[in-house]
Parts: structure tokens; C-alpha cells; sequence
């Protein structure tokens, strides 16, 4: 089992190819520097050395998160075992801007750093990267306050805030695609700031965020640790900036969500309670999605994906094409009623049952007989992603099934490619490194972790005796705690990662009565697992966001 959880973790973080930085972009917001500002030092090899401010909250200090060998574990002539890092805390750099959101200008302040998190003694076990955007002269008690992260586990929070929330973000392709390079930024008129402050933070071990040595990153490498390290993070944020009277909300997604319903229940109980939580792109019960042997729920919630797919790549019948509402409510029923009882019946089937239901497979799917029958009527996303183009030699996206493209090593030669990631990856990464530097003065050295394949190999996914991971029961719990937490689940039509009938599936099983039932609300995108790629779907999502933050606030 644990061979397969590393296997959906690998590819529930977007697969990147890392870019040169472009030319910087011409600034288009305007930033005056903080009072106060202190000299800054010139900052060594892989340290970062962000301008410190004379101004709250915690200790002005030098900051180096150069990783020094510890030498009592290192022998001659071999790499150390360990690698520590200063947790000298830095307060956070202060920079002031302008953008337009929905047509009117508003004022902000960007708050970069990080923040320690500390164990029973008082150590610094880790210090978390963040970039916090607050409204100028809001009122903290009426003004709702967003965590926003991605997910992985191992991928940084870069994909939010540089293509969906962020005040700036990249320029794509109005459908989503890469543009040619230099890559540039600009003001994000659909960003959510007009309506919340936003924090965005990376797990240890990602982007800047760092555990103390390299060993004791373990302890935040696992469900469980990961979780008490954003509670602890959230509890001192609200405590350091002075946010406890704000309304809360988490916005988590991909693995992102199931750590947000953890987190929601750890808050709980430790006092905070949260309004609302978006589960982007959602994997709360990892049963509901993973397609091995024995697992069939997972086969019969991902085959209306396939169908979506198949029809905007052209290969659905033509009946099927005419009205994708109905036919995506045809698949739906037909996999909880036919298709679930022929997978029951297992080599219990006739030949004739077994050949009707390949017909029918075929026919929703747009693969062939001699591909349905191959896959013993169980199709997994890597046959899918490799055998519906195969007339043309690609290979279509997993995390956003409208991307296609020929496999880097050849269509025979290349055991999985995911198109998604090549396309994204890079503009994504060039704007941030450049933009966090030049805009929000945050100097550095060090490599930003976009993609931790450390965090993601070393992530402890708890006991296999109690199958796999499952936060949709901390969901539950917070929930039935405080009647008054509203959800919001956000989910793509394409996406392959965290199938939109999962999804579902998953929140209609969390056994809440219905008074409870009806605090959770859905909305669905012409998009994959970043829906917001699309621009008609970024729109489409600010307005959801912003409607759910109405309808979960005190009048």
C-alpha cells in the first residue's frame, strides 16, 4: 500500500521543468519602502537576507538558512547525514502596493518572512515561509483573513498565488497554455484581495520553509505532523499580528484539502474556529481515488472524468457530444448501477455481460474494445492518459486532461508524462523567483522548493492496518463542532489527480445529518486541478469565492 500512496503523491504535485529567469517584467504597482528600514546586509551563498523592518512582531536578527554540516555524523571523504539550518528569526520585509481588482483600486501591504514553529521547550524545530497580503485600513475584527497552500505533499504554494489569488500573476494563454518565453507578470484584476486578506504558506521543506536540520524534518513529513505545523502556524500568526477577531477561512488545494479538513478539526480544538474552508481540487479519502488491484470504487468514480475528456478531444460519438450535461448524468448513473455491479460480479461475469459492458466502456470513454479488454474492464488514469490519442502518438494531460503532447522519451519509451506540469511549471516559476525579489524585496540565494521530491519519498502516511490516509473524518468532526462551518468544494471537469465524482462521492459518505449537509456547497469548472488556468474559469472562481464569502460571514 505504501508503494502505491507514493505513487498518487508523485503525481497529485504538478511534474515541473525548472526555467532560466527571463528578463525581469517593468513593475506595475507601486511601492514605497517601509519606515524605518534598517541597513541591509549583503547576503551570502544560499541565504536568504530579506531587509529587516523596525516593526512588530519578533526579534530583528540576522537570518541564514545556509545548511552547515553537522560534523559529529560526517566522516572524511563522505557527505554529511544531516544538514542544519540557522532558525534565527528575521522579522518579515514590508512592502506597500496598489493593483485594480474588479475596476477599483485598492491599497496593500505584503508581509514576507517566516514564522518559527517550536516545540514543548521552546526550540525552533522549523520556520515556515509565507507571503501575507492585507488591505490597508480594514478593520481586523470585520475583515476576513485566508490561508491559502497547495498541497503535494512537497509542492510549495506557488501554483495559488502566482496564477489565482495573488494580487500579480503570470501571463498565460487565455486557455491556459505556456506562452513563449521571457514569462511576465501582471496585476491579477480576479484576485480575491478586494474581499479577504491572504496568507500564503509553504509546508516545511518547501519554497523557503525549513526544519531545522534535516532529520527532524521527519517529524513534519507525515499527515499528522504536517497538520500540527500549519495549526501552529495559523495559532501564531493570529496571535503575532493580532488577527483573532477576524472572520478565518482555509483555501486548501490537492493535498491541500486534506490538510485543510485536518487542520480544521486540530484547530477546533485548540479554541479557533474557522468560517469557511475551499476544497479545491479535493482528495480528503485517498480509497476514493487510487486505482489498484482490489479497489474498484476508485475505477467507477474516475470514468466520467474519462468521458469529459474523451469528448473535448473529439472522441465521443457525435449523440454523445450533443448535450455533455446530459451524457456526463448518463455516466454517472451508469457507473453506480451497471458498471459497480459488473465489477462485483468479477470473472463471476458471462461472456456476453463482459462483452456488453466493454461496449459500453468504449463508448464512454472513447478507448477502444482491445483497450477496455486488456485493462480487464478497469481503466486506470496511466492507460488512459497513454491509449486515448494513441491514433496520434500523445499523450494526454493527468492533471488537466485538455493538455496533450508527444512523450519526452518516445510513446513506447516513456513509462508516464503528464503534459500539465511542462507547460505550467516553468512560467510559473520564472515570474515568482523574479517577482518575490524585485517586488516584494525578499533576497535570497536559495533555491525556492518549488517540487520537494525529499518531502514527497520521506512522507509517513500512518498505519496501513487502517487503510488509507483519511481526513474527511476530521472534516466531519469540525463540522458537527461548530454548525456554523461552511464548505466549498471547487472541482474540475478534467481533472485525472482528484476526479470531480471523488469528490462528491466522498462529501455525500460523511454521514451528516441534514441540517449539517447543507453547509456544503459545490462548484464545477471547464478546467482540470487548476482550474484556474482557464481565464473564464479564474473569473468564474473569484465570483464563487466571493459569493461564499458572503454567505458565511455575521450581517
Amino acid at each position: 500500500m505504501r508503494f502505491y500512496l507514493r505513487l498518487i503523491a508523485i503525481t497529485l504535485v504538478a511534474i515541473t521543468s525548472f526555467a532560466q529567469q527571463a528578463k525581469p517584467p517593468a513593475e506595475t504597482v507601486q511601492k514605497t519602502a517601509p519606515s524605518n528600514t534598517e541597513k541591509q546586509k549583503k547576503p551570502s551563498s544560499a541565504e536568504p537576507n530579506p531587509t529587516e523592518q523596525a516593526a512588530k512582531p519578533g526579534p530583528q536578527q540576522p537570518q541564514s538558512m545556509k545548511p552547515a554540516p553537522d560534523e559529529s555524523k560526517a566522516t572524511s571523504g563522505e557527505p554529511p547525514q544531516n544538514l542544519k539550518y540557522d532558525m534565527t528569526e528575521v522579522v518579515p520585509v514590508v512592502t506597500h502596493h496598489q493593483v485594480s481588482v474588479g475596476g477599483k483600486l485598492i491599497h496593500y501591504t505584503a508581509t514576507t518572512g517566516r514564522l518559527p514553529i517550536k516545540d514543548d521547550a521552546g526550540t525552533i524545530d522549523a520556520e515556515m515561509f509565507f507571503v501575507a497580503y492585507t488591505l490597508d485600513g480594514a478593520d481586523p475584527a470585520t475583515r476576513p483573513l485566508t490561508f491559502a497552500f497547495n498541497g503535494g505533499p512537497g509542492s510549495a504554494s506557488i501554483w495559488l498565488h502566482m496564477a489565482a489569488l495573488g494580487p500579480r500573476k503570470v501571463i498565460l494563454d487565455s486557455e491556459g497554455w505556456m506562452p513563449p518565453s521571457p514569462y511576465r507578470l501582471e496585476d491579477n484584476a480576479n484576485s480575491p484581495l478586494d474581499r479577504t486578506d491572504i496568507v500564503f504558506v509553504d509546508a516545511v521543506g518547501t519554497g523557503w520553509s525549513r526544519p531545522s536540520d534535516s532529520t527532524r524534518g521527519k517529524k513534519f513529513w507525515s499527515v499528522k505532523g504536517d497538520i500540527e505545523s500549519f495549526g501552529e502556524f495559523i495559532r501564531l500568526y493570529l496571535t503575532r499580528y493580532e488577527r483573532w477577531s477576524s472572520p478565518l477561512y482555509m483555501f486548501g488545494e490537492s493535498y491541500g484539502t486534506t490538510r485543510a479538513a485536518g487542520v480544521s478539526n486540530y484547530l477546533q480544538n485548540h479554541g479557533i474556529s474557522v468560517n469557511g474552508i475551499v476544497l479545491l481540487s479535493s482528495i480528503l479519502r485517498f480509497n476514493s481515488v487510487e486505482t489498484t488491484v482490489g479497489n474498484d470504487l476508485a475505477f467507477e468514480l474516475t470514468l466520467p472524468t474519462y468521458t469529459m475528456i474523451a469528448a473535448y478531444h473529439n472522441k465521443l460519438s457525435p449523440d454523445l457530444k450533443q448535450d455533455l450535461a446530459k451524457t456526463r448524468a448518463e455516466v454517472e448513473h451508469w457507473v453506480t448501477t451497471d458498471y459497480s455491479s459488473a465489477l462485483d460480479k468479477g470473472d463471476g461475469l458471462t461472456p456476453q455481460e463482459r462483452s456488453a459492458i466493454i461496449d459500453q466502456i468504449s463508448r464512454y470513454t472513447g478507448l477502444t474494445k482491445a483497450d477496455v479488454n486488456e485493462a480487464n474492464l478497469r481503466i486506470d488514469v496511466a492507460w488512459f492518459t497513454h491509449r486515448l490519442l494513441a491514433d496520434q502518438l500523445l499523450r494526454v494531460g493527468r492533471l488537466d486532461g485538455r493538455y496533450a503532447g508527444p512523450d519526452p522519451q518516445g510513446y513506447l519509451e516513456t513509462p508516464f508524462y503528464d503534459p500539465t506540469g511542462s507547460a505550467t511549471g516553468p512560467p510559473i516559476t520564472s515570474v515568482y523567483n523574479d517577482y518575490v525579489r524585485r517586488e516584494l524585496n525578499y533576497k535570497t540565494d536559495m533555491e525556492y522548493e518549488v517540487l520537494s521530491m525529499k518531502v514527497n519519498e520521506a512522507w509517513e502516511w500512518g498505519s496501513a492496518v487502517k487503510g488509507m490516509p483519511d481526513t474527511a473524518t476530521d472534516l466531519r468532526a469540525a463540522m458537527v463542532k461548530d454548525k456554523y462551518i461552511k464548505v466549498l468544494v471547487m472541482e474540475g471537469y478534467y481533472d485525472l489527480a482528484t476526479p470531480y465524482f471523488a469528490a462528491n462521492y466522498v462529501m455525500n459518505h460523511l454521514n451528516l445529518p441534514d441540517s449539517y449537509r447543507k453547509n456544503i456547497s459545490f462548484a464545477t469548472y471547464e478546467s482540470g486541478h487548476m482550474v484556474y488556468l482557464k481565464q473564464s474559469e479564474l473569473v468564474k472562481m473569484k465570483r464563487d469565492f466571493a459569493n461564499f464569502l458572503d454567505t458565511t460571514q455575521q450581517k
